[in-house]
């Protein structure tokens, strides 16, 4: 599973089909991230029979959960980049350090303090 944060800056037709299971819909839409060199990604978000199809809105900050696929067609490999969560973003929200590690605090050695000086019995 991988993330990316961005900006919707497109969104596509919604397609729509049938397959055994039922009715289909799938949308593309594009985000620009807000890195120093910014990329643009397209996203495909499905939804299968019975389940709601959820369009983000131009405009929208965005957090995007999605997987990589790739097939083989006729000697030539096709990527997909396929969103499966799409949650908005607040705005001015500050992102929880996870895994983050508060440095250690130290006094500072007292002032005349010599090498060897100490009130341990050992």
């Amino acid at each position: 599973m991988f993330q990316e944060k961005g900006k919707v800056i497109a969104i596509g037709q919604v397609q729509t089909g049938t397959s055994p299971k039922g009715e289909w819909n799938k949308v593309d839409f594009v985000i620009e991230t807000s890195d120093q060199y910014p990329k643009k990604i397209n996203f495909t978000l499905f939804a299968g029979a019975g389940k709601q199809l959820f369009t983000p809105k131009v405009g929208a900050d965005v957090e995007v959960s999605f997987s990589i696929e790739s097939r083989e067609y006729n000697g030539k490999w096709f990527s997909n980049i396929n969103a499966f969560r799409v949650d908005p973003v607040q705005a001015g929200a500050i992102p929880a350090q996870q895994n983050a590690v508060q440095a250690p605090v130290f006094e500072p050695l007292p002032i005349g303090y010599k090498e060897g000086d100490s009130d341990l019995p050992f």
